[in-house]
């Protein structure tokens, strides 16, 4: 019985064991498993989930501002046409990293100079802000100058808007441009820049760098800021605001939304903001804008005499005067040249009003109209005299000055290309000479003398000195014919031209052969 007792209870012990073995692996393998599933589930089982609340708008006069403005302000981008490349040996030695420590001329669009255009399409953006309702709008000069074809884009849209150039003012850097946009658009509202204060808030609106509608905002910095290369009339605010290249010609705002200047370029070494921009003060773009808008440019007066821009009392004192203005040099054939003014003379005052400082000259004088007189009181040489003098167009006066080469340009281009047209192209009447150095012997007729790129005129095929005698078989004999059937035309609309255009003699005599051409399209 002994053995058999202690069989069963080694038997017993070894099932124990089993089972206790059997066990412990479960247990284990239970914990190991509970902890494997916690490293993928929950983590820590003590954290609340986080939730998100329902919106609720934060308002700030910034947030505000955006929404209310950004309607208002566009982006503008230009195409240029491919230019022969100048060569290496005409171009413009680039400055060197010493030359250029403060680049005060940054233009705020991508692309080369124009004068340094490479041979293919170039493309270049800007920024504007809308005036009138009726699409009216004022951008830089330097965004549009030179371009041929401008185009523009409201905020939230993706149509592109053809913009024609209503005229510019190259002494202020700005331009008014249009868009027909078929409906009323949201402009801006004008502030008086004579009250912003240094310290203000400042926000600009634009499209730096192609991103539209961005929104930056900073301080006034200075004002009546002076800025080496600028114009005479060119007197900035200064802000610390983020301007970048694409901002230029998008507006400055004030805490209230009101347009105080607008952006035209930034002080920077390496092309991007770097804390200092400037803007044109509202009141001096709007005197601008009226005056473009009623003329097509900004006329202003001018006597024809230079002088130093720092003004330098002792030199006053010196002269045994304590106020006026120091001629330096008169222009040959200018107003103060016929008056008899002279080098070293004074000029104390006009129309008995004392004359403070250059500045003060040259705005009382710019403001005066084109053939008024003005009574100028000098000093020469002690002594004092009165001479009058004729106010002649200023832009005449210095025509042989280079600074003045885009009137000079928009001169000559008003006298050679005629009328612009709807259809992209500029036509003029042709006279009774033109006929004849044309050897034109057709009846009626006006003869294209610029063709825009990517123009509907270009579509269909229009070339420069071709002769439109007929739109959709109505003759045309003069430029106010050819508008008239413009006007009954719409988008959609089928357009016939019949053109006289010149071919060489095939005889190889120099009086060319005209033939006649159709072309067809449908106006976009």
């Amino acid at each position: 019985m002994s053995i058999l007792s202690t069989l069963r209870r080694q038997k017993l012990l070894s099932i124990g064991l089993l089972s206790l073995t059997l066990a412990v692996g479960i247990l284990i393998g239970t914990l190991i498993n509970t902890g494997v599933k916690a490293d993928r589930g929950q983590v820590a089982s003590d954290a609340t989930p986080l939730s998100i609340p329902n919106p609720v708008q934060l308002s700030s006069e910034f947030s505000r501002l955006a929404k209310k403005l950004e309607p208002t302000v566009v982006f503008i981008e230009t195409d240029f046409d491919p230019r022969p490349q100048r060569s290496s040996r005409d171009r413009r030695q680039e400055p060197s990293e010493e030359d250029d420590q403060f680049d005060l001329f940054r233009k705020f669009f991508g692309g080369a100079p124009f004068d340094e255009m490479p041979a293919r399409p170039r493309v270049a953006t800007g920024s504007g802000f809308i005036v009138d309702p009726k699409g009216y709008i004022i951008t830089n000069h330097h965004v549009v100058d030179g371009a041929d074809q401008i185009k523009v884009k409201l905020v939230g849209e993706q149509t592109e808007h053809k913009a024609r150039l209503i005229g510019f003012d190259g002494e202020t850097d700005l331009a008014v441009i249009k868009i027909d946009a078929g409906k009323s658009l949201s402009t801006v509202e004008i502030g008086n820049s004579d009250a912003v204060e240094v310290g203000d808030w400042a926000v600009a609106i634009g499209s730096p760098f192609g991103l539209e509608a961005s929104v930056t905002a900073g301080i006034i910095s200075a004002k009546g800021r002076e800025v080496a290369g600028a114009w005479q009339f060119q007197r900035f605010i200064q802000t610390d605001a983020a301007i970048n290249p694409g901002n230029s010609g998008g507006p400055l705002l004030n805490i209230r939304g009101e347009v105080i200047g607008v952006n035209t370029m930034i002080a920077s070494r390496s092309g991007g903001y770097q804390g200092i921009g400037f803007a044109l003060p509202m009141n001096t773009a709007v005197r601008v804008y009226n005056s473009i808008i009623k003329s097509g440019r900004v006329t202003r007066g001018s006597i024809g005499v230079q002088f130093g821009r720092d003004p330098n009392p002792n030199l006053l004192k010196a002269y045994g005067v304590d106020h006026g203005v120091v001629v330096n040099q008169v222009q040959e054939g200018g107003p103060a040249d016929k008056a008899g003014i002279k080098p070293d003379d004074i000029i104390l005052s006009i129309n008995g009003e004392p004359v403070k400082d250059g500045d003060d000259l040259v705005a009382r004088v710019a403001d005066a109209p084109v053939g008024a007189k003005l009574n100028l009181t000098v000093d020469r040489g002690g002594k004092r005299m009165d001479v009058a003098v004729a106010v002649q167009d200023r832009a005449d006066v210095w025509a042989n000055d280079p600074r003045f080469s885009f009137y000079r340009r928009q001169q000559q281009q008003e006298s050679s290309e005629g009328t612009e047209a709807k259809f992209g192209m500029y036509v003029r009447n042709l006279s009774a000479k033109e006929r004849e150095e044309m050897s034109f012997e057709g009846e009626g007729g006006v003869v294209v003398t610029r063709v825009e790129s990517r123009s509907f005129a270009e579509e269909v095929g229009l070339r420069e000195r071709d002769v439109i005698a007929s739109i959709n078989r109505k003759n045309i004999s003069s430029v106010d014919e050819l508008k008239s059937i413009q006007d009954q035309l719409k988008s959609g609309d089928p357009v016939a031209f019949r053109v006289m255009r010149a071919a060489p003699d095939p005889r190889g005599g120099r009086t060319p052969s005209w033939t006649s051409t159709y072309l067809a399209g449908r106006l976009p």
